[in-house]
Order: structure tokens, then C-alpha cells, then sequence
């Protein structure tokens, strides 16, 4: 049913998040609700509060989701105001998901928002663990997932004296990705230099790989054979510069989020991906 963005909305909303239907003075034992508004939040949620009644977005189980198996059999929902109200969270965990209306009434109505910030290298990384395991209420869930990831950027540390080589990531979009990225922390971490070398994320024309092949050749988000499958990145030029200059191919589910599963990502290029 369509709900207008006026009285009906904001009445059911207040009756739904500030009633739980118990009796005056009783302890509320139902289990934690959190409300998953966008794929990152849902990793968030799946991992640090696994426990509690959860409603994760509509990508939850993808293929480029990195915890697809632990969401089978969890509920689901668009992130709007409607699902809000059905579900009445106590806590929602979100990356870009979610309207400003929504999170204005969502505040409004006194229910805590967990924004995972966009991190380009992991100490944002373990800040974003840290501030949404403390919002849940999982503080100790929270290091155990930043121990693990130190423990895969270790596996991914190249021997003191080993060589640094250059190395160019590429999407099947046709997309590179420079300083001030994620991925960028990520060939850092193990051991590679960045041949992009201009900040951000910018676009590679096939020219300029058929004219200047790049020595090596970091492929991302290629597994996903539906996307981007016209685009450069999957061009027969650039399929035949980069045969046999590969370094890894990093899965587009280690790359969806700036999450503890990125340091996955960096061990896959010290292992050959």
C-alpha cells in the first residue's frame, strides 16, 4: 500500500517505533532489531550482530555479496519508510542506503543510525568495526573481525627485501583506481605500486592500453559475467594485454564495501588471486 509523505506516514511511524505493545513497566525481551538499508550494511549486520532479528536489504544474498550464505533464509526488505514501519528497528546500519526522509524519521523517532563511512585504507577500516560494534552492542565481535583482518594484511606483507612492482587495476567497466582509494591501500598492502597515478577513480581507454600495456595487471569485479560484459575492460585488445600479466582477479564481493574483507582482497594478490 502506498503510504503519502504526510500525516499517515508520520503517524504510523511514531505508533510503530514508540509502541512495543507491552505492558506499562514491563522488560523488553525481544531481540534486537536492525535494519540493513543498503549490500555494505548487510555485512555489517550478518557479522557483528548475527543474533538479532534482522532485516537486510534486497542484495543481501548476491553474488558480490561477501556474506551471500549467512544472509539465505533472512528476511529482506526495500529500504523505505513502509518497511521501516512493519519492522520497527532499534538500530539500522547503512552505507549509501536509505532517503533523507527516511533518516530524518528514523531519527526522529530516536532509532540509532550506524553509518559505515567511506574508508580508503584500514585504519578507516577499523574504525568503521569499531563504531558499529559498539552501536550493536558487540564490542568483542568487533575486535575479533579487526584481529582477522590484521592477520590476512600480515599473509599479504611482502618479504622486507622483495621487489616492488607496478601493477595497474582494472574493472570489466573500464575503470582504474588511484590515490586516495580503497584499492589503492589494498596493492599497497601487498607490496604493489599503483600505475594509476592520478587520485580517485577514473576511466582507461583501450588506445591507451594497446599503445603503453601495463606490466601487470590487477582485474576486479570480472566474475561478475552479467555486468559491464560490452564494457573496455572486457575488450579482445585489452584481453590480449593482459594475457599472461595478471596478477590476480579479485572477486567484485571483496570490493563492494570498505569492510575487514578487503584485507581478502590483498592476500589474494600476494597469493596470485
Amino acid at each position: 500500500m502506498r503510504i503519502a509523505a504526510g500525516g499517515l506516514a508520520g503517524a504510523g511511524l511514531a505508533l510503530a517505533l514508540a509502541t512495543s505493545g507491552a505492558p506499562a513497566g514491563a522488560v523488553e525481551t525481544r531481540p534486537l532489531r536492525v535494519m540493513s538499508l543498503d549490500q555494505c550494511g548487510d555485512q555489517y549486520a550478518l557479522a557483528l550482530a548475527p543474533d538479532a532479528d534482522l532485516a537486510l536489504s534486497p542484495r543481501a544474498d548476491d553474488p558480490d555479496s561477501w556474506k551471500r550464505e549467512a544472509a539465505q533464509g533472512r528476511r529482506r526488505v526495500r529500504p523505505t519508510l513502509e518497511a521501516a514501519i512493519a519492522f520497527q528497528p532499534d538500530v539500522v546500519v547503512r552505507y549509501w542506503g536509505g532517503d533523507a526522509r527516511l533518516l530524518a524519521r528514523l531519527e526522529a523517532r530516536g532509532v540509532r543510525i550506524i553509518t559505515i563511512d567511506d574508508a580508503t585504507h584500514f585504519e578507516g577500516i577499523r574504525g568503521n568495526i569499531r563504531a558499529a560494534s559498539q552501536a550493536l552492542g558487540a564490542p568483542s565481535r568487533g575486535e575479533v573481525l579487526i584481529a582477522r583482518m590484521d592477520a590476512r594484511l600480515a599473509e599479504a606483507t611482502p618479504a622486507p627485501k622483495a621487489p616492488r612492482q607496478s601493477a595497474l587495476y582494472l574493472t570489466a567497466g573500464g575503470f582504474t583506481a588511484g590515490r586516495g582509494t580503497l584499492v589503492d591501500a589494498i596493492l599497497g598492502s601487498a607490496g604493489l605500486v599503483n600505475a594509476a597515478t592520478t587520485p580517485g577513480f577514473a576511466p582507461v581507454s583501450v588506445e591507451r592500453i594497446a599503445l603503453s600495456p601495463p606490466a601487470r595487471f590487477v582485474l576486479g569485479f570480472f566474475d561478475r559475467s552479467r555486468a559491464d560484459w560490452r564494457g573496455p575492460g572486457r575488450h579482445p585488445v585489452v584481453r590480449a594485454a593482459a594475457r599472461k600479466r595478471i596478477v590476480a582477479r579479485l572477486p567484485a564481493a571483496s570490493l563492494t564495501c570498505p569492510a575487514w574483507f578487503a584485507a581478502d582482497a590483498a592476500a589474494m594478490l600476494k597469493a596470485g588471486g
